[in-house]
């Protein structure tokens, strides 16, 4: 067995924590914290949590012994991977991996927790598949590469994130290199993602990511039990890359493979919405704190963004200027810097200023552009340049490196703040420190099935539609 999804499938099924450099263990470690977090708070509070949940009971999906954080019920594997799939993408508040434009944590961690309830697997088996799962994601993507792969209208985190979670389920379930090829060559027909949501605000982003994590447990189950799956999924000529992008570059995904993680490149969020607006955040922000600015003194403001960034939070710049719901807001730069500009601060509640007057004064106020010093920036980072036009002056900010970037990477104190303030509302203070406590040190679990019981509510939250 030779080529790349045999490099790949041999380093995942390989990979031990005991061989991974100690930078490598801790911060997959605070990654999952940051997902779980999500999920936690998208559970309670995500607008289209109800429906998923009421289509996963429907489907038979809600009796098994697997769990979801923040949800006292259980799950079969499947039910559960694709809830905490979902959940954890629910917010826009995940990590990204720049380069490969994507989210790796919500397909990957879900498929390995899942993976782990269905074998009593340890937390060290699980983070193991984690850190595979995610080299796998993000290798498959530069590969691709990104940029050619979203122009051609896919989402890279529910399509190469089918593969990611396919390794992760796969490792955690103990099985040998062949077998992952295996698993991998049955992710090849499951591999789906559009990026059509951005017409209309749809919920399909969210659940794509969910069944991605569900995929992928699929597809590892399947080799586990003997089941065929396709040769060379990935660089075949009817593989992954060959069909889902123009002129990929497979040698890529497997470039310095157990040397570079690219787990290390994976930001965190410290803004629930899209990265691309993020160092924009970062520089209304910090103008707004220097001068003391009030909403109504600003004149007008302009958002420097690379094409990337244009094409998701910019344009068309009547829809950004009007955000009607949650993804609207989540996918407009002129929203969030207003949101910002505003308070001073932006956070998951600051989508609740959908329809606030002082935010819709802000929005006519605030334009995008696209900017070729910012765009010179890209994809090593994802900055931004902001101008305000205020008190007769202008002030100009650019962020190369925003907040949560790997080179500006969330301390453990930050990361646990960002955890209790999404999961404190649902768990209760001392209920939520116990459960990052415990996933901070998944990697000493014996049973990863134990992290479950500290996710539940102590009271069943109740939601619309429920």
């Amino acid at each position: 067995m030779s080529g790349v999804t045999a490099e790949l499938s041999r380093f995942s099924a390989d990979i031990g924590l005991d061989r991974l450099p100690p930078e490598v263990v801790q911060r997959a470690r605070f990654l999952v914290l940051d997902l779980v977090g999500n999920i936690v708070r998208a559970r309670h509070d995500a607008e289209s949590t109800p429906s998923l949940l009421a289509a996963v009971r429907a489907l038979g999906l809600a009796a098994g012994n697997s769990g979801v954080f923040g949800d006292p019920a259980r799950y079969t594997p499947a039910g559960a991977a694709l809830l905490n799939g979902a959940l954890g993408h629910s917010l826009d508040f995940d990590d990204t991996h720049a380069a490969g434009s994507l989210h790796p944590g919500a397909p990957v961690i879900p498929a390995a927790i899942a993976a782990g309830e269905m074998v009593g697997a340890s937390g060290a088996d699980v983070l193991a598949g984690i850190v595979a799962g995610y080299e796998v994601t993000c290798r498959v993507a530069l590969a691709m590469p990104a940029k050619a792969h979203y122009d051609r209208g896919f989402h890279p985190t529910a399509t190469c994130g089918t593969f990611g979670a396919a390794v992760a389920a796969g490792r955690v379930f103990g099985l040998g290199a062949e077998q992952i090829a295996s698993a991998l060559g049955i992710a090849l027909s499951q591999a789906a993602g559009s990026l059509a949501f951005l017409h209309n605000g749809a919920w399909t982003k969210r659940f794509q990511v969910g069944w991605a994590a569900t995929n992928g447990l699929t597809a590892a189950t399947l080799a586990r039990e003997g089941f065929k799956g396709a040769s060379e999924p990935l660089e075949g000529r009817h593989g992954f890359m060959q069909g889902y992008a123009p002129n990929p570059t497979p040698e890529r995904a497997i470039e310095a493979l157990g040397q570079v993680f690219e787990l290390m490149n994976t930001a965190v969020k410290p803004y629930p919405s899209c990265r691309y607006g993020h160092a924009s955040i970062d520089a209304a922000l910090a103008i707004r704190a220097e001068l003391g600015l009030k909403p109504e003194e600003v004149e007008s403001v302009t958002l420097g963004l690379p094409k990337a960034g244009m094409m998701l939070i910019g344009e068309p710049a009547e829809k950004k200027a009007n955000p009607s719901n949650v993804v609207d807001g989540q996918f407009s730069g002129p929203f969030v810097v207003a949101a910002g500009l505003a308070t001073g601060a932006m956070g998951w509640d600051s989508y609740r200023l959908l329809n606030d007057n002082t935010v819709r004064a802000l929005l006519p106020k605030i334009r995008s552009e696209f900017d070729p010093e910012i765009e010179a920036e890209f994809p090593a980072n994802m900055s931004g340049k902001v101008t305000i036009r205020a008190r007769g002056a202008e002030h100009v900010r650019k962020v190369v490196v925003p907040k949560g970037e790997p080179a500006n990477f969330l301390t453990e104190a930050e990361l646990r703040a960002k955890f209790a303030g999404l999961t404190d509302a649902v768990l209760g203070a001392e209920r939520s420190a116990t459960l990052a406590d415990a996933v901070l040190a998944i990697n000493t679990t014996q049973d990863v099935s134990s992290l479950m019981r500290l996710a539940a509510p102590l009271m069943p939250a109740r939601l619309a539609g429920e």
